[in-house]
């Protein structure tokens, strides 16, 4: 604990570190990951050769991965760059199925009612089907944020300073305090991440919010009681000849 106390700063920088390199691959793999789920979606022939190509990145090793892409991209081998890259891949690789998947659980008369009333076909997919479609890929989103966050420390192999290089040199130097920093340090940025992703569901998908605040009453069945029945007599008048 003596350790985790007097090296707070290095810890924060590291954190910090660790959030730049995760926010960035998080992002472009949602925006690239929506057009290619869309058209797995809207061409049947080519759903399966998506995402089972698209599928195979994440099958890539990390590490002969951040070997191949320097010489791909042209960087040096120690570029953040080069981390960045392999995330958003791996990212791609676990939200093209969900965004496809997300938009096919869309009632289709609400497709058919959307064109009934002249929506177009790019209109409907922005206003009609990605709305619909959005609590999926905020689930998706969310898994492919912890992956990232859990991946991300691998690039202290390469010398990419991360939450990682507290793993690296923890071990190095055989500081168990700091091994166990980096490792509780990178479960807190994954559970702030996920936070932060449900909160902004909340607030651009409003509609989810209202569903999951109903209250639900208890069905308790109510004894029935039995009513007297009273009988009525019916006033007579006299008839008069």
């Amino acid at each position: 604990m003596s350790w985790i106390w007097s090296n707070g700063d290095l810890i924060w920088d590291r954190t910090l570190d660790h959030l730049v390199l995760s926010v960035p691959p998080i992002i472009l793999s949602f925006l690239l990951a929506v057009p290619l789920g869309a058209l797995a979606n809207r061409y049947r022939a080519s759903r399966g050769a998506i995402l089972s190509s698209v599928g195979l990145l994440y099958a890539i090793p990390s590490l002969p991965l951040f070997i191949v892409l320097p010489v791909i991209v042209g960087t040096s081998a120690r570029s953040p760059l080069n981390l960045i890259i392999a995330l958003t891949l791996y990212g791609v690789a676990l939200m093209v199925r969900v965004v496809a998947d997300g938009l096919a659980s869309v009632d289709p008369d609400v497709r058919q009612s959307a064109a009934g009333v002249g929506f177009s076909s790019w209109s409907e997919f922005w206003q009609v089907e990605l709305p619909l479609a959005g609590p999926v890929l905020l689930a998706g989103l969310r898994v492919v944020a912890v992956s990232t966050v859990s991946l991300a420390t691998v690039g202290a192999v390469i010398g990419v300073q991360s939450l990682g290089s507290l793993f690296t040199d923890g071990f190095q130097r055989g500081i168990q305090a700091e091994i166990i920093a980096g490792i509780v340090a990178t479960v807190v940025l994954a559970l702030v991440l996920d936070g932060a992703l449900v909160l902004l569901g909340r607030l651009l998908m409003p509609w989810t919010r209202k569903s999951s605040s109903r209250v639900m009453l208890p069905l308790t069945p109510t004894p029935l009681t039995p009513t007297p029945l009273t009988p009525t007599t019916t006033p007579t008048t006299p008839v008069t000849r």
